[in-house]
């Protein structure tokens, strides 16, 4: 059974872990915000720049050439674009799933040292029912990892997805230019 202490210290710290998964996520929306402030000023200036350009154009054979001219490094940029916004994001969800992980480590310990404790004073007899209750929890635990295993390999293989996409996007805009 839990006293006031252990529930006062147990309630401080899980806002801990609380307030620490909250800064991480701030972490995370202050990188994209300076990622996108970023990539609006660099098209600002390109806009005006491309924009100065297609009015000097003379004849429709020079603006085509200027726009194709712009196609390989606008597809090249939004792809490092996303690549940034994707490693943002990745390594912001990897931190809040580590510090998730050992919250869960942790609750999982006190639970099973609460099991344990509840053992020791259990009527005879009852060893079947905790012994069930055990393996359930065993077999949950595995289900659990084993969820976590599966989701790690859909993110590495949407990761790679993506990088391949990407990579076929710029090589196309790049025969798009040569074309």
């Amino acid at each position: 059974m839990l006293n006031t202490e252990q529930f006062t210290a147990t309630n401080k710290a899980n806002l801990n872990v609380v307030l620490g998964l909250t800064a991480k996520a701030f972490e995370g929306v202050e990188q994209l915000t300076a990622l996108n402030l970023q990539v609006l000023k660099a098209g600002l200036g390109e806009a005006a720049e491309s924009s100065l350009a297609a009015l000097s154009v003379k004849d429709p054979q020079s603006l085509l050439a200027l726009q194709a001219g712009l196609l390989q490094p606008a597809a090249e940029k939004a792809a490092a674009y996303g690549r940034q916004v994707y490693d943002i994001v990745a390594v912001t969800k990897a931190e809040v799933e580590k510090a998730a992980a050992e919250q869960a480590a942790g609750v999982q310990k006190s639970f099973l040292a609460a099991i344990e404790a509840a053992t020791q004073n259990a009527p005879e007899g009852s060893a079947n029912g905790i012994a069930l209750f055990k393996s359930a929890l065993a077999a949950a635990n595995n289900a659990f990892d084993g969820l976590q295993k599966a989701t790690r390999q859909a993110t590495d293989a949407a990761e790679a997805n993506y990088t391949a996409v990407t990579g076929s996007a710029v090589k196309a805009a790049g025969k798009a230019k040569r074309g």
